[in-house]
């Protein structure tokens, strides 16, 4: 029975280019399955998925939100992200989590820059994926375009399941090319679903396009291409069973079509999700690293095999407190039982489990395999954390965030406000990974930090709303990174002496750039105790803590490898503190001495315009320190494609809206960190 259960869970998030139509979709799906009475809108405020009030105001989804439904004998876990990229870390740390995803592509703007950072990000965690191809109804909507822009943008196997039904300029319905059978709607909700026979004008191209899907299956499986070969019947059953096969190896990705505002084509979705998406069973097996004797290691999936669940979100909630979002692999968890917390170390007690549905709590006993719930009770858990039976350890890889790269100042208007203030910074680092909070000491400043600018204008609105403070906020600035260029030894050395015991430490690095995005790292190659081993955490401690602001305009400092290779220490005057302030002094000294540099955020920008202002727009992205990467064509239109320096498009949207008459658009990402020109350095430096 457990078994069973498994086979018939889905785990499945949503994922697009914001404004593609994600959350329109999950509401649908909520409706047709019962889970909700009435439709909800996006642009009304009134979709359920799109709870919170900054997401009511701005018609956009900000954080992800987990909800569930059953269809027919399945039960569906779904996630519904964000598109707009400033909230990129929900769809990391959504798809970390979940078993498959639909891809949700516009009919009119087809494979847009975002479609392709979510598609990129699924193929990082191998997650199975189906595409819908939503907006058909919309002027300008061509299905079998964006199906060749997948192909030729995404480089994978695809072909349509459905063909999009006209009469005239209106879609009205869809045909089923396994089942070879039309699809009509006839009622405004999309309730009423018809099956008839195709169309005459349809026939050619519907079995034109169910050869091409016959034919990819084939060239993908040898047993279904013999059946082809020697003309066979194969039945609906082998068609779906083969096209599930290869979803799950992540080999074919079948395409639907629809509009959901419209309320045709989501019943299919739910279809497809069933049919071709893997369940938790599928996996067979989770795997991690066992702490102990760092071997690999995998516990199969299921409610009998040991407890092993990673928290992926954290919450809080103003009633109930601090909500734990977490995907069970294995094992089962009841309410007042204990779970260990392997990436902190620490016993941690089940006071609540919770069944989400957006912002609304069903209270369960309990909870096993394959199940996406929320714990409540955890002091010392945070995004990232394995929870596990301290009996059977195994830690699963960490989800990576994305480095921030816009900051403003914010600073309380009175006494009263400071405490507030650094308790609701705080709760709010806890929730969002990619937001960070520091404090400059040269300044006095508290700094938060954030994906772009829409992210901290969001989190600033939280802070006023939600925690009720009164605060003064800086203009957005870019986030500068300082990172070496040479590798060099260099010594630190603290010594103090005031008459009574005094202060000895001494350390010696290497010091050597790395890679783009590998941050600090630290590594210890003392031998014969040259300096006790209770000081080496604190030599750590320093060049970490010294990192946090660098020697040119204090920006904190990146992708650099420190090797501890040598030092000494004193009988009576060494202590942690100054292992500590030697390794400091060390690290800047190895900074002035390594000729450090000031790395920049650069983004990849599309502009999307008339072919009559192709020139303007180009002349003004050269003048921002652009490189432009392409130029092509789309129907009447150019699109741009370049990166640029953040510094230089703040505010890029309101150039663009005069430069253009309002008719062009922009998506912007960041791409990655580069050397800043010495005369823009100068600049900010004001040498």
């Amino acid at each position: 029975m457990v078994k069973e259960k498994l086979k018939l869970i889905r785990n499945i998030g949503f994922i697009a280019h914001i404004d593609a139509g994600k959350t329109t979709t999950t509401e649908r799906i909520l409706f047709y399955t019962g889970k909700t009475y009435k439709l909800g809108e996006v642009h009304e405020g009134t979709a359920t998925t799109d709870w919170m009030v900054q997401e009511k105001e701005r018609g956009i989804t900000i954080t992800s939100a987990a909800t569930y439904c059953q269809w027919g004998d399945y039960h569906i876990n779904i996630i519904d992200t964000p598109g707009h990229i400033d909230f990129t870390v929900e769809v990391e740390r959504s798809l970390k989590v979940l078993d498959g995803a639909v891809v949700i592509f516009c009919g009119v703007g087809g494979v847009e820059p975002q479609s392709e950072t979510v598609w990129r990000q699924a193929e990082k965690y191998q997650v199975p994926r189906i595409a819908f191809i939503n907006k058909l109804d919309r002027t300008g909507a061509d299905f079998f375009s964006v199906i060749e822009e997948m192909k030729d943008k995404l480089k994978i196997a695809t072909a349509a399941v459905q063909i999009p039904i006209y009469e005239g300029d209106d879609f009205i319905g869809l045909i089923d090319l396994i089942r070879n059978k039309a699809i009509y709607y006839n009622d405004e909700f999309g309730t009423k679903v018809v099956y008839k026979d195709i169309p005459k004008d349809y026939q050619e191209s519907a079995s034109k396009c169910r050869d091409l899907l016959i034919e990819k299956l084939s060239e993908l499986d040898d047993v279904f291409m013999h059946k082809v070969i020697e003309g066979q019947l194969i039945s609906e059953k082998e068609i779906i069973s083969t096209i599930r096969k290869h979803v799950i190896l992540n080999k074919f990705f079948p395409v639907l079509g629809g509009t959901s505002l419209k309320n045709k084509g989501v019943q299919q979705i739910l279809d497809a999700i069933c049919d071709y998406m893997p369940s938790p069973q599928d996996l067979d097996a989770v795997s991690g690293i066992n702490p102990t004797n760092k071997e690999h290691e995998t516990i199969k999936i299921s409610e009998k095999s040991p407890f092993c669940a990673i928290c992926f979100k954290v919450f809080t909630d103003p009633f109930v407190g601090k909500l734990f979002y977490i995907r069970i692999y294995s094992g089962k968890v009841s309410t007042s039982s204990y779970l260990y917390n392997i990436t902190t170390g620490e016993k941690e007690r089940v006071t609540k489990i919770l069944r989400m549905h957006a912002n609304k709590q069903e209270i369960i006993q309990e909870a096993g395999a394959g199940d996406i719930v929320c714990l409540v009770g955890f002091k010392n858990t945070s995004t990232g954390n394995t929870l596990c039976d301290k009996k059977n350890l195994i830690l699963l890889e960490e989800i990576k965030f994305p480095e921030p790269v816009v900051s403003v100042a914010i600073e309380p208007k009175t006494k009263a406000d400071q405490e507030k203030l650094f308790m609701a910074l705080n709760k709010l680092a806890d929730e969002d990974p990619s937001f960070k909070v520091t404090y400059n000491r040269e300044t006095g400043q508290n700094i938060i930090s954030g994906m772009g600018q829409l992210h901290l204008m969001v989190m600033v609105d939280r802070v006023l709303r939600e925690f009720n403070v009164v605060a003064k906020i800086g203009k957005p600035q870019v986030t500068y990174k300082e990172t070496i260029t040479k590798k060099i030894e260099v010594v630190g050395k603290f010594v103090h002496q005031s008459g009574g015991r005094g202060q000895y430490g001494h350390v010696v690095f290497i010091m050597e750039p790395q890679p783009r995005g590998q941050g600090i790292t630290f590594d210890n190659k003392i031998k014969g105790g040259v300096i006790p081993k209770e000081f080496i955490s604190s030599v750590k401690e320093g060049v970490i803590e010294g990192a946090e602001s660098g020697v040119l305009g204090g920006y904190p400092v990146v992708d650099i490898k420190v090797t501890l290779i040598d030092g000494s220490y004193h009988d009576v005057d060494s202590s942690e503190l100054s292992f500590k302030i030697a390794a400091e002094i060390g690290l800047k000294e190895g900074l002035r001495k390594a000729k450090s540099v000031i790395l920049e955020p650069i983004m990849d920008l599309e502009v999307i315009t008339p072919d009559e202002y192709l020139s303007q727009v180009i002349g003004d992205i050269n003048s921002r320190r652009a490189k432009i990467s392409s130029i092509s064509d789309k129907k009447n239109l150019r699109i741009l494609r370049a990166y640029v320096p953040l510094s230089e498009v703040f505010n890029y949207a309101d150039v663009l809206r005069n430069l253009t008459q309002g008719r062009s658009s922009y998506t912007i990402e960041p791409s990655s960190y580069e050397k800043i020109p010495d005369a823009v350095l100068n600049k900010i430096l004001g040498v």
